[in-house]
């Protein structure tokens, strides 16, 4: 079983999902410049998986691939939580897609081979990658293509508790071409009013860390920081929606992909076998 910290979950109180601050839930408004990064690689994956047979390996409530389903000939979303496929099963339904509770590191007890397999902001809860992309390259048919985003460090300024280990697009490449033939990174790129709310964000969150100046929080149990993190994360974007007033809220249209890594706030890879 691949190691990860674990997400303890909360009711959300507005999509009726599972919260955590870190698993996002369609619908919060309080989230949407989150969704809406999450939602610029779904629509970058939708286009490559149109008439194929795609699964999305940690599909949380499920959103993203109810969006890939729009597009390809059958979607499976597989997650380890049983609690967050069962909402899926509810909140999105199409002849073409289906959820099943899957650990990722058991990818070929599917019983299922993939033309794309697309993997979003998952690998940074990883303790060892390896597993995982050893069962995404088995599971893939020949030719097949694996997308994947996870946060860029080079842009990280905010701790996430959830996290065990992010990276640069150097390191990222390194470890995808260890699996996979052909890798290019590429980089989620937000435009002026994406990292605008982006610095405010920042401003709120170092707000509440700067009450902790001799990081003590070192010294609290995870699973102590982890219950609080939910009300913490919220806490800080209505903030963000107090200090911007009247701004226009950060969309999908905020957001590129682009060459440039250096500045991305979340990496991209497109890898093939």
């Amino acid at each position: 079983m691949i190691s990860a910290k674990p997400l303890q979950p909360k009711t959300d109180e507005s999509g009726g999902g599972i919260f955590t601050g870190e698993r996002l839930v369609a619908d919060d408004p309080l989230f949407a410049a989150d969704m809406s990064r999450h939602l610029v690689a779904y629509r970058f994956a939708q286009k490559r998986v149109a008439g194929r047979m795609v699964l999305d390996a940690g599909c949380g409530d499920g959103y993203g691939t109810h969006l890939l389903a729009e597009t390809a000939l059958g979607a499976l979303g597989v997650d380890r939580s049983a609690d967050t496929i069962a909402l899926a099963r509810r909140r999105y339904a199409r002849e073409n897609l289906r959820y099943e509770a899957c650990d990722l590191a058991s990818l070929d007890c599917l019983g299922a081979r993939f033309d794309v397999v697309c993997n979003f902001q998952v690998l940074e809860h990883l303790v060892d990658p390896l597993p995982f992309l050893l069962q995404v390259r088995a599971v893939l048919r020949e030719g097949g293509t694996f997308i994947l985003t996870t946060p860029n460090r080079a842009m990280a300024v905010i701790e996430i508790p959830y996290h065990v280990h992010e990276y640069v697009a150097d390191e990222l490449q390194t470890l995808l071409a260890s699996i996979f033939a052909q890798v290019e990174v590429k980089g989620v790129v937000g435009d002026e009013r994406a990292m605008s709310y982006e610095r405010t964000r920042i401003r709120s969150a170092q707000r509440i860390l700067a009450l902790d100046p001799l990081n003590l929080r070192r010294l609290v149990p995870n699973s102590l920081i982890e219950f609080a993190y939910p009300h913490l994360a919220r806490w800080v974007r209505r903030s963000v929606r107090r200090n911007e007033g009247s701004t226009r809220p950060v969309s999908v249209d905020n957001f590129t992909i682009s060459d440039n890594c250096d500045e991305a706030l979340d990496l991209l890879a497109l890898c093939h076998l």
